[in-house]
């Protein structure tokens, strides 16, 4: 799925990382909690998080997760924009929960990484 497609479906506004839109992603991990992020054996795929902290894109940097979907209509720190800027990580903002952008993304055929 095209990233630009990710973000019309959940409503979503880029707040870094605009010229990722063209990519395309295969699936995705929603958690809060960046220790389960880390355990994951995979890469290339889209958090879904509603933590709006740097601790996210440090979880995304480390985990070869260079998307990042900020739900509950969090906002990004300048802190996580420096960051994020600096890794190449794309950062999209939605206002919808964590469990609706999971379903909307899961129901236009966004695979979960298991």
């Amino acid at each position: 799925m095209l990233l630009s497609e990710v973000c019309s479906i959940v409503d979503g506004v880029v707040a870094c990382g605009e010229h990722r839109l063209t990519e395309s992603v295969d699936c995705a991990f929603a958690s809060d909690l960046m220790s389960d992020v880390l355990t994951l054996k995979k890469d290339h795929f889209l958090l879904v998080t509603g933590l709006a902290n740097i601790q996210s894109v440090r979880t995304a940097e480390m985990s070869d997760a260079p998307y990042i979907l900020l739900c509950r209509g969090k906002q990004v720190t300048p802190e996580m924009l420096d960051l994020a800027l600096e890794n190449n990580i794309l950062i999209i903002t939605s206002k919808h929960s964590l469990y609706k952008c999971s379903g909307l993304l899961y129901s236009a055929g966004l695979n979960p990484v298991y």
